[in-house]
C-alpha cells in the first residue's frame, strides 16, 4: 500500500460522520425549507429518525404552515 493509498484511507469517514455531516449542513442547501431542514435535524439529533416520527412531525410543520416557504 503506497503513502497516497493511506492517506485516502485516513480521510474516509464512517457513517454517522457522514450522517452527522448531513444533517449539520441541511438548513445550508440550497431550496431546501428551513423548517423541514429544521425538523428532520432535531429528529435525527433526538435518536427519532423513524418513518413515523417524520410523517407526523412534517404532517404538524404543514399544519402550523411552517413548510413549503409558509412561514
Amino acid at each position: 500500500m503506497g503513502k497516497e493509498e493511506k492517506d485516502m484511507g485516513n480521510n474516509v469517514k464512517s457513517g454517522k460522520e457522514i450522517l452527522n455531516d448531513f444533517f449539520g449542513n441541511l438548513e445550508k442547501i440550497e431550496n431546501v425549507d428551513k423548517g423541514v431542514a429544521e425538523t428532520l435535524k432535531k429528529l435525527y439529533q433526538d435518536g427519532k429518525f423513524t418513518d413515523t416520527s417524520i410523517t407526523n412531525a412534517l404532517q404538524e410543520l404543514r399544519e402550523k404552515g411552517g413548510a413549503d416557504g409558509q412561514n
